[in-house]
């Protein structure tokens, strides 16, 4: 894979390095971080109760809709 340089404040890199295990490079530090940041967006989209109804309305609700 091809790397690249970016361009970031001297303590944010020192803040990363933080994070680090022996012998990590800060690709392999950022990937993790990454990676953890993912699993805890997809963990708050799946357990956000805005908009929601329980099982039991949702069931009423479609009793209603369809209807014999």
């Amino acid at each position: 894979m091809e790397n690249t340089t970016i361009a970031i404040r001297k303590d944010l890199k020192e803040r990363i390095a933080t994070f680090g295990n022996k012998g990590e490079s800060y690709s392999d530090i950022l990937e993790r971080i990454y990676d953890s940041a993912i699993k805890t967006q997809i963990r708050e989209l799946l357990m956000d109760d805005k908009n929601t109804i329980s099982a039991k309305e949702a069931l009423e609700k479609a009793k209603k809709k369809w209807q014999k």
